[in-house]
């Protein structure tokens, strides 16, 4: 029997650190920049948050708003971890 090899409706751009084995290892981010990362997607949450709500789309809106304030826990989180860690 024939089986046709059909290529993905989407190729992948670049390597994938985590799925291409040899590949090199994902630098860990300083506390710091962990912490502008979390506060920067806290604020792109909000706005897609405030997006939401702007369109009537109320359940989505909730989430959203939502994650942002996780996110924002979490960036507070990391940092008190870090000023206990400091000499």
């Amino acid at each position: 029997m024939f089986i046709a090899i059909a290529r993905p409706a989407v190729e992948p751009q670049g390597p994938d650190a985590v799925a291409v084995p040899g590949s090199p290892a994902v630098p860990l981010l300083k506390p710091r920049a962990l912490h502008a990362r979390l506060l920067a997607n806290a604020a792109l949450r909000r706005r897609r948050g405030w997006r939401r709500r702007q369109e009537n789309r109320r359940e989505d809106a909730d989430y959203w708003l939502h994650a942002a304030a996780v996110a924002v826990g979490k960036a507070a989180q990391l940092r008190r971890a870090q000023a206990a860690h400091l000499p």
